[in-house]
């Protein structure tokens, strides 16, 4: 793959589950990593949903991947 992939799960919505982009296009709101890594396979990128917490082209934000409901506290 020439230009490198930016994958970017955003930090966990109100009402749980994380927004996944991929090069700018959101591909859906996971509720965990085989959420992720199902829509990583449907752009075209195979990966093992035990594998997506540690690949370093995943960009976590907020929190890490172990977090997909809504925040405690303020």
């Amino acid at each position: 793959m020439a230009t490198p992939i930016r994958v970017i799960v955003h930090p966990p919505s109100p009402s749980g589950g994380r927004r996944v982009r991929v090069d700018g296009e959101i591909l859906g709101l996971a509720h965990d990593v085989t959420d992720v890594a199902e829509f990583l396979r449907r752009a075209g990128l195979e990966i093992d949903p035990a594998d997506v917490a540690e690949v370093p082209w995943i960009d976590w934000r907020g929190v890490g991947p172990e977090h997909w409901g809504p925040q405690a506290g303020g």
